[in-house]
């Protein structure tokens, strides 16, 4: 009987100790990316633009030299776009940005990123961070923040092979579309449009942004946002703890094999200008076409206007299970820029352009530069 009574008390703890240790609660820190090191796990991605925006893309060094990048050791991270260079929008370069991607890529885990500031909202701005599987649409596509022009609410969004469809319940976003397929509906994916206006552009810099998080794990992959004033304690502290968060801004989740649609993404920043999203939807956005008859002559003429269309990252984190799951990316990946939109009423074709083109950075890698960032070593792979 003593020994019965043992065996069971050994048998309790056990399972109230297994109990006890949910998946949220055992993120580990994979990778951190912040300071005067930011840009040495990342690649700068510089060529045409497949979503055929207004844009040209710089090379670390000329990013650097023109002060589209900066990493000071102590403060944010800065990318930003020419703000001073007035341009013929029929000939000659584009409008310069910076567009980078992880070296590093990942199946399965947490990303937490505090952000200071992003590209305010104006005619001809699209700004995004995301994330990205290789052979678009199979590898998958996850977009956390995301919109164009003078939008005023984050529209996040995935977008995969077929058979992979969300429902919108359990989450504080409107569902858009439900469907994920990038090959049907006009390859529009599946989005939702975050509840409240501090979670993009003038209102997110207003409060003077936040802490954007995505979970993502077998069953289903979540955003949250937190403004600046409400980033929860174990987020600051280092010990996030998803179950604590309360509802996400979007929750996808449904009719969807997670594993089966998403794998080995990389991260990615960009801000580009017009092209199948912005530029699209010109015409039906009474604010932007009154200032110019189409959107790339408006950004050739008013560099002004950008003064205001740039990143500043306080870091990037990644937390993964007891089993890591990333790996070392030897390529960018590919993509498709997938216009998740919040002009929802006029927008479906122009999303539609966008998620096709996005892809096509593998079809056309021939023409696009990736940049390998080691200290002040710089490997270009043409």
């Amino acid at each position: 009987m003593k020994r019965c009574v043992t065996l069971c008390t050994v048998l309790c703890a056990l399972t109230c100790s297994t109990a006890a240790i949910s998946p949220a609660n055992s993120y580990t820190l994979d990778s951190s990316f912040s300071g005067s090191t930011f840009f040495d796990n990342f690649m700068f991605e510089s060529g045409t633009d497949p979503t055929h925006g207004f844009v040209n893309y710089r090379t670390s060094i000329d990013a650097f030299a023109l002060g589209l990048a900066s990493s000071p050791a102590n403060g944010p991270v800065y990318m930003g776009v020419d703000s001073t260079t007035v341009l013929n929008p029929l000939s000659g370069p584009k409008r310069s940005s910076v567009r980078i991607s992880s070296k590093k890529n990942w199946t399965h885990g947490l990303f937490i990123t505090d952000i200071a500031h992003m590209p305010a909202a104006a005619c001809g701005v699209w700004p995004a961070y995301w994330t990205l599987g290789p052979n678009w649409p199979t590898g998958g596509e996850i977009d956390i923040l995301e919109g164009v022009n003078k939008n005023q609410v984050n529209l996040m969004s995935l977008h995969t092979s077929a058979s992979c469809s969300i429902n919108g319940a359990g989450q504080l976003g409107t569902i858009n579309t439900a469907n994920c397929d990038g090959s049907t509906n006009s390859n529009t994916g599946c989005g939702s449009a975050a509840s409240t206006t501090n979670t993009y552009g003038d209102g997110f810099n207003a409060v003077g942004g936040g802490v954007y998080a995505m979970e993502w794990t077998s069953d289903f992959i979540r955003v949250w946002f937190f403004p600046r004033t409400s980033i929860p304690y174990d987020i600051s502290s280092g010990t996030p703890n998803p179950t604590t968060w309360g509802t996400p801004q979007a929750n996808f989740q449904g009719n969807c094999n997670i594993d089966t649609h998403f794998a080995n993404h990389s991260i990615i920043f960009d801000t580009t200008f017009c092209g199948d999203w912005a530029g699209t939807v010109w015409s039906t956005e009474a604010t932007c076409n009154s200032l110019a008859p189409t959107c790339d002559s408006y950004v050739a003429a008013n560099p002004g206007a950008f003064v205001d269309a740039y990143w500043s990252i306080n870091y990037v984190k990644v937390f993964t299970t007891s089993i890591p799951t990333s790996s070392i990316s030897t390529s960018s990946s590919s993509s498709t820029r997938t216009s998740t939109l919040t002009t929802f009423k006029t927008t479906t074709t122009a999303k539609a352009i966008s998620s096709s083109t996005k892809s096509s950075y593998s079809s056309e890698s021939s023409n696009f530069k990736y940049e390998l960032v080691e200290s002040n070593d710089y490997v270009k792979y043409e």
